[in-house]
């Protein structure tokens, strides 16, 4: 029995879709998120935690559990599952995107925001063959492939894995950003060859779709994704230099990619970001955003509670004695025993707890959300849904 599956089981008149992908752990609703847990944890809590808050799947990075533990390390230790004790879906990337944001000075900076080049250069060097680069661990050269992107997940155990593509900001000329898709397009083909070699059925392949905010070059690389035999799709590279043209991109490959495979849009995890990627029939989400938020003493609350804003930042001196949950409404474990100004005095005071608490938080208000919008979809009435939820962040 093939033991993935995708089902698209309900769509609303704007074009959002729920589905149903069936994996070896277990049954993942979409739309939803994906945490981050780029080291094998999610940072602050345990798995326990992580189940409580809701998450239904996590994701690790290659580049990182290649560099340490080592991929071996995690085999012996029963794959990231079981060294994890986590045992729903899991996704892991190729680790390319942290490979070629050594190259550009940064990683979301680079190819997913709009700042501009730092000018340094990397201790990298791209060929046919692959990327080397310099481990940040010891300092050794590591080459990785497609080939060896592809046997370092195989160790990893994840359920949903990513082939090797190059992964560029957006300055790139037209002629630099047309040979790095055609280079991903056979390092992709390559990383299927190799998946296909040494299929156990355990595992699904992704394609990743390039060509940067040239739309012809997107349209290549959906057809190329879509006539390979990947099981899903994921939507990567750079998706322009502001959000608008984020919004453009990301709307322009929602028209052209395959219309039945489950489709990944990675690094996407603002609350309007979501909800404007699903109205473009993408699947799943994944971003260290809601975590990462956390730890610095944001709060992921409803629109009528941050006006103006998707987050309240809790170092504020205005809730050193608010006595008031993060949101009423909320039933996570933060929201039922910690008040505002309670986890105010845990973040001034550098103690732990306050992060953990604000990470239980944002996790749960993440798989309300991704709750919510699966029901409006159902209703289909998703795009008034849109029209309540939609949180204006300046461009």
């Amino acid at each position: 029995m093939d033991l993935f599956d995708f089902q698209i089981i309900a769509e609303d008149p704007t074009g959002a879709r729920c589905g149903i992908l069936r994996t070896p752990h277990g049954i993942l609703e979409t739309p939803n998120f994906i945490f981050c847990g780029t080291r094998g944890s999610i940072k602050g809590l345990t798995i326990a935690q992580v189940k409580e808050a809701g998450a239904q799947i996590i994701l690790a990075n290659t580049y990182h559990m290649h560099i340490q533990p080592g991929e071996k390390t995690v085999e012996t230790l029963g794959g990231l599952h079981r060294m994890m004790g986590w045992d729903g879906p899991m996704l892991t990337d190729s680790g390319g995107f942290q490979v070629f944001s050594l190259q550009y000075g940064g990683v979301v900076r680079e190819i997913k925001s709009c700042r501009s080049l730092p000018g340094k250069k990397s201790l990298i060097k791209v060929s046919e063959e692959g990327a080397l680069f310099r481990s940040y661990y010891d300092g050794s050269s590591r080459m990785l492939t497609p080939e060896k992107s592809i046997q370092i997940q195989r160790s990893l155990g994840a359920d949903i894995i990513l082939p090797l593509d190059e992964c560029t900001p957006a300055h790139l000329d037209n002629k630099s950003l047309r040979a790095s898709t055609d280079r991903s397009h056979r390092w992709e083909r390559r990383s299927l060859e190799e998946f296909l070699r040494s299929d156990t059925g355990t595992q699904a392949l992704y394609g990743i779709v390039q060509g940067g905010t040239d739309e012809s070059l997107r349209g290549e690389s959906c057809a190329f994704v879509s006539n390979e035999s990947f099981f899903g799709q994921a939507i990567g590279g750079s998706l322009g230099i502001n959000r608008a043209q984020m919004m453009d991109v990301i709307s322009m490959v929602g028209a052209m990619k395959h219309p039945t495979k489950p489709t990944h849009l990675l690094g996407i995890g603002g609350v309007s970001d979501i909800l404007h990627g699903v109205r473009c029939r993408m699947d799943t989400f994944d971003c260290v955003h809601p975590t990462r938020l956390a730890r610095h003493g944001g709060a992921l609350v409803p629109r009528e509670i941050a006006i103006g804003s998707e987050h309240i930042n809790l170092k504020n001196a205005k809730y050193a004695r608010d006595p008031s949950p993060i949101d009423g409404n909320c039933t996570c474990y933060a929201c039922r025993t910690a008040s505002r100004g309670y986890i105010h005095h845990l973040l001034k005071s550098g103690e732990l707890l306050g992060g953990q608490l604000l990470t239980i938080h944002n996790i749960t208000f993440m798989m309300r959300l991704m709750a919510n919008i699966r029901t409006a979809i159902r209703q289909k009435n998703f795009y008034q849904f849109t029209q309540q939820n939609i949180f204006p962040v300046p461009i």
